[in-house]
């Protein structure tokens, strides 16, 4: 049993207002189990990410945060930040909760707080996962330049609750939109590519928007990312591509490349849309991409 009341962060506004509606009854449900908390609610963007560092500097060995990736996202880069060994426990209430799949957290929300409170109850030993640095920020679950980010900034701007299905229509729009094809150069590990791309993910999770299976090949524990690019294709062929990418085959596409990396450094011709972990990040050309691994304790 712990010492002292666990940092219990909630975004509220994660899942659009799924985490605001049950943050009762998860401190309930903590509670009756004897999980002793401090319930602490985000505020603005930004938020988790500060608060998660104090907990973390002043020695909190473990917290707990309810709410989606980009939550997660806030509260992997406080951890890290301050080089501190503290565990992150993690109760998805999100869109995608991808970071939660790839780790083999239960997606509903009561199933994940009962595991959870077992784990923590029983004192059971932390696991710990790999976690990615882009440039200076890090990420969990994984990072993505180009078409994909473009489809995430579009999702974020849907407010309509359609649950996973917003990454969905996202591409829709987005293929709609038009499909940007930027040149770079690439180097991931000893191999480099010249020449244009619709897509870089960067995966240290097989999944991301929720329902598409990216790198089907990617584990988080297995000291490597998985890197997948797709090289230039119209809006007829994305497409045709996309029930193979919400399972996963689309890997052996001839317009697909995998890889398992430790770096990947890429620069693009001009400024290019990303993001980390669904969080969509400033326009820029110059991406130097690591992985750390067994950096992050799970609870």
């Amino acid at each position: 049993m712990q010492n002292r009341p666990i940092p219990l962060f909630i975004n509220p506004v994660a899942g659009r207002g799924r985490a605001a509606r049950h943050a009762e009854s998860i401190c309930r449900l903590l509670a009756d189990n004897g999980v002793a908390h401090e319930e602490i609610h985000s505020t603005a963007v930004g938020d988790i990410e500060y608060k998660v560092l104090a907990a973390a500097s002043a020695g909190a060995n473990r917290i707990i945060v309810a709410g989606g990736d980009g939550s997660v996202h806030e509260a992997v880069n406080g951890i890290l930040q301050s080089a501190s060994q503290t565990a992150l426990g993690v109760i998805p209430l999100g869109t995608g909760n991808d970071f939660a799949k790839a780790c083999s957290i239960p997606v509903h929300w009561e199933d994940a707080t009962r595991l959870l409170a077992d784990r923590i109850s029983n004192d059971m030993p932390s696991r710990y996962i790999d976690a990615g640095r882009m440039n200076d920020r890090y990420f969990a679950n994984g990072a993505g330049i180009g078409f994909d980010a473009k489809i995430n900034q579009i999702a974020r701007s849907n407010r309509l609750p359609f649950g996973d299905l917003v990454y969905l229509i996202a591409v829709f729009q987005g293929v709609w939109d038009g499909v940007i094809t930027p040149g770079v150069r690439m180097r991931y590990d000893s191999t480099e590519y010249d020449g244009p791309v619709t897509l870089v993910e960067v995966c240290n999770g097989s999944s991301v928007g929720g329902m598409f299976e990216i790198a089907p090949m990617a584990k988080n524990d297995d000291g490597f990312l998985d890197l997948v690019f797709i090289k230039p294709v119209g809006r007829l062929r994305i497409f045709a591509l996309l029930p193979r990418l919400m399972t996963g085959s689309h890997v052996s596409a001839p317009e697909v490349t995998c890889a398992r990396v430790k770096s990947v450094r890429l620069i693009a011709e001009r400024p290019v849309p990303s993001h980390l972990d669904g969080e969509i990040q400033a326009l820029q050309t110059e991406f130097r991409i690591e992985i750390l691994q067994r950096s992050l304790a799970i609870l």
